[in-house]
Order: structure tokens, then C-alpha cells, then sequence
């Protein structure tokens, strides 16, 4: 068995997007690799095939050193965590904006100009 079939496997049985060293550590004696950085290996086939690939690879990266497989990202294809849960992948989609920090300017004084106390600059 491949590496990227041990890793497809593992993110199908998870159906959440992992790191390489989660993947590697879940992995463990199933991977072919007898290298001594495991992880290196996995991180080079999944970016390799990516990069190779591109939309028809199998897999697809979410952030640095996370991958999972496209059609879990796209959600074309629902498994049953993902129908338990209706949140999305990620949190920064359904985060609301922060709101605006009270000013602490004098009241009166314009920001940015050099006759303010808060200015800094040369007064005109």
C-alpha cells in the first residue's frame, strides 16, 4: 500500500483535516516508509501530488501542514461526523468582526495632527 493510500484512508476514517504528525502518528506501522522522518515523507507525497495534480488530486491542503481530502472540504460528499455537525471546517467564516476599540483621543483633537497632544510632531 502507498503512502497517500495510508493517508487517504486515515483522513477517510477521521473525515477532519489533520497535520502531518497526526497523520504519521495514527499511520504507524502501516506506512512503507521505514524512513527515520516519517513525517518528511508524507508531507512531500501530499504536496507532491497536489502540486502535480492540482483540482483531480485526491487530497487538498486547509492551512500550512493540514490536509484532508477535497471531497470532505467541499462537502460533496457527507459522512456521518459531518452530518452530526453543522458547523463548518473553519470558525473564521461564521466569526463576527470585532468591534471598533473605544477611542482614547482627547476629546476635540484630530488624529494625525502635529498641534494634538497625541500627535508626536513638530507643532506648527
Amino acid at each position: 500500500m502507498s503512502t497517500l493510500a495510508v493517508v487517504e484512508e486515515i483522513l477517510r476514517e477521521t473525515a477532519v483535516p489533520m497535520s502531518v504528525r497526526e497523520i504519521v502518528e495514527r499511520a504507524g506501522a502501516r506506512l512503507p516508509s521505514k524512513s527515520k522522518t516519517p513525517d518528511t515523507v508524507v508531507a512531500r507525497d501530499l504536496s507532491m501530488d497536489i502540486k502535480k495534480k492540482g483540482e483531480g488530486s485526491l487530497f487538498i491542503r486547509t492551512s500550512p501542514g493540514r490536509y484532508t481530502l477535497r471531497v470532505l472540504a467541499s462537502g460533496t460528499q457527507p459522512s456521518a461526523q459531518n452530518a452530526v455537525s453543522s458547523q463548518p471546517m473553519s470558525a473564521l467564516a461564521t466569526r463576527k468582526p470585532a468591534a471598533a476599540a473605544p477611542s482614547t483621543a482627547r476629546p476635540g483633537a484630530v488624529a494625525g495632527r502635529a498641534d494634538s497632544a497625541e500627535g508626536g510632531g513638530y507643532a506648527s
